[in-house]
């Protein structure tokens, strides 16, 4: 249809999700941004946080790690680390995630070679907590 957009949301593994939506919602690197049929045709790249996309009038929500969205007048194309619908994150395992990771960086300085990669970790965990409880 005319009106249609698609969004396609693809992981390594997986196609996570392909379907017509009404909007989606993307945490962009230098900003959340959301995309509605039409819109402006661009490239950008995607942080770690949360999706999110109108169908049908249900928004669902998905925990996402970095990757690259592609959009164009009538498609959404997400290519990315890690996408977890919210209903499939185990919060317990999230919420000890986050324990991990901000035990990890309290022992460590802003020089120490992990400290980005316990950065990102605290912030996948935090992620992935938000989404979970918007089952």
């Amino acid at each position: 249809m005319a009106d249609d957009l698609m969004l396609e949301i693809v992981t390594p593994g997986k196609m996570t999700f392909a379907g017509k939506i009404e909007e989606v919602t993307i945490p962009g690197t230098e900003g959340e941004f959301g995309v509605l049929r039409g819109h402006e045709l661009f490239l950008t790249s995607v942080d770690i946080g949360e999706l999110s996309f109108l169908k049908d009038g249900k928004r669902s929500y998905y925990a996402v790690n970095t990757g690259y969205a592609e959009v164009t007048f009538s498609k959404v194309t997400i290519l990315i680390e890690t996408a977890e619908r919210s209903d499939h994150i185990d919060k317990e395992r999230a919420l000890k995630a986050k324990d991990n990771a901000e035990n990890r960086l309290a022992q460590m300085s802003k020089d120490d070679a992990e400290y980005e990669i316990m950065r990102a970790a605290l912030a996948r965990a935090l992620a992935r907590i938000r989404v979970a409880e918007k089952q």
